[in-house]
């Protein structure tokens, strides 16, 4: 058990007991020591690592009181992950105290104690799909149904049979992509860097079509229909990724009239839909015509590799014949954990939104008086700055010299240009975000 602790932990100008803490943390998180493995007496312990026993039990009380660690009267002592690791929106690996602070993704850890019974309660009931050839298909009956009432009870009438379940929504949109074979695509500037990444491979060329954080461009939105004539459009409506931007339902209606004027099919991509961050949430109606991507990512966890299309079902059936449908397909075994967590995904939304709505304002407070401005978002999981000194690509740089990893705003540019932005993700605590904005600070100055 103990040689699973790192080597080299002890470090200078920290005690030795936090040096161990941190090392049983750290092993913990990198699963070279197991949540349940039980832990050595505190005799054979200081034994092993070559500290005073006094050493080891300063050690396991700090981990005791952080909750990692779990003593009952009578036996050992047991590894456990607490509950704020186990129920926090961030992964515990972006905010490691002491290693390289790394924002360029803003992606949610799992709910971990919902996430743990949904797993139990599918495995108990899997016994039918393990009887069947858990090839890909359009999805599992059930799952299917489910994400189809979801968007009934929206106001968007759905049946299972328009639903066609991926792995993930980068599957979703490659797969329509790929199958739909357009010449030119809409495409947001700047869109989410695995957007472009996916669009880029295909081969397609590109109508670029301005967002910023007040909306879509109206002189760019006319033009880049026409020149996307008999193509496709991939749009973020809502809460667009990286400016947060939230098209108002005129727009929308004007997209859906452009869309049909010259025979575009737009996909909307709407992973951040569920995102909304005001006091109470009020949905925008959807783009009317358009092919509907979602995903478990953002609301869940991105290692639920669940996404789907909402499409007619004609479209659909077409797509199920594409070769590549075969590899975007989830496994049977995930579907049944996602029909698990999908009927009370309520209350996690509820305490995801009201967690990242505080970090988002605690983010605000932060950046005050420092060079850039910015809007804030009603929604998303991060704020577009406009930086007023330093170029962006210059700030990343120095920010990663001192252990900060960011994205700049080139990166999101379907043209390479936008060098005078940077996206700041608020989906680590409040805590992570001050040493965040400090390290941007600093890195501001020597630019």
């Amino acid at each position: 058990m103990l040689s699973k602790v790192p080597a080299g932990w002890r470090r200078p100008g920290v005690s030795l007991a936090e040096s161990l803490a941190q090392a049983v943390r750290e092993a913990v998180l990198d699963g070279r020591m197991r949540v349940g493995d039980r832990l050595p007496a505190e005799r054979r312990m200081a034994a092993e690592l070559g500290v005073s026993r006094g050493t080891v039990a300063a050690a396991l009380a700090r981990l005791r009181a952080e909750g990692w660690v779990v003593t009952r009267h009578g036996s050992a002592s047991r590894l456990r992950l607490p509950a704020e690791a186990e129920e926090r929106f961030a992964p515990l690996s972006a905010d490691r105290p002491g290693a390289c602070l790394d924002l360029r993704r803003a992606v949610p850890a799992a709910p971990g104690r919902i996430y743990a019974e949904a797993v139990r309660r599918a495995l108990d009931r899997s016994a039918g799909i393990l009887k069947e050839s858990g090839e890909p298909g359009p999805g599992l009956p059930e799952l299917r149904e489910l994400i189809a009432e979801r968007y009934t009870a929206q106001g968007l009438a759905t049946l299972p049979g328009q639903i066609l379940v991926t792995s993930g929504a980068r599957a979703a949109l490659a797969l329509l992509t790929g199958h739909l074979r357009p010449r030119r695509v809409v495409v947001e500037n700047p869109a989410y860097v695995d957007t472009l990444a996916v669009l880029r491979r295909s081969g397609v060329r590109l109508a670029p079509l301005r967002v910023t954080t007040a909306g879509w461009d109206p002189a760019q939105l006319a033009a880049a229909f026409r020149e996307a004539a008999g193509g496709t459009a991939l749009l973020v409506p809502d809460f667009q990724n990286p400016t947060g931007a939230l098209m108002d339902a005129a727009t929308r209606h004007e997209v859906a009239e452009l869309a049909a004027r010259h025979r575009v099919t737009v996909i909307a991509d709407e992973t951040m839909r569920e995102m909304d961050l005001r006091d109470e949430p009020r949905p925008e109606p959807r783009v009317r015509g358009a092919v509907c991507v979602g995903s478990l990512s953002k609301t869940v966890w991105g290692g639920l590799r669940i996404g789907w299309i909402r499409a007619p079902a004609a479209l659909v059936r077409e797509l199920l014949l594409d070769p590549l449908h075969g590899l975007g397909g989830p496994a049977p075994m995930e579907q049944l954990v996602a029909c698990e967590i999908l009927p009370g995904i309520g209350p996690v939304l509820a305490r995801r939104r009201a967690e990242l709505r505080g970090q988002r304002d605690h983010l605000v407070r932060l950046l005050d008086g420092g060079p850039w401005t910015f809007t804030v978002p009603d929604g998303g999981l991060a704020l577009w700055l406009r930086l007023t000194r330093a170029p962006g690509d210059a700030l990343v740089r120095r920010a990663a010299e001192r252990g900060l990893r960011l994205l700049p705003g080139s990166a999101f540019s379907s043209s390479g240009v936008l060098g005078d932005r940077l996206r700041l993700p608020y989906t680590v605590p409040a805590e992570t975000l001050g040493r965040a904005v400090a390290l941007l600070r600093e890195a501001a100055q020597a630019c």
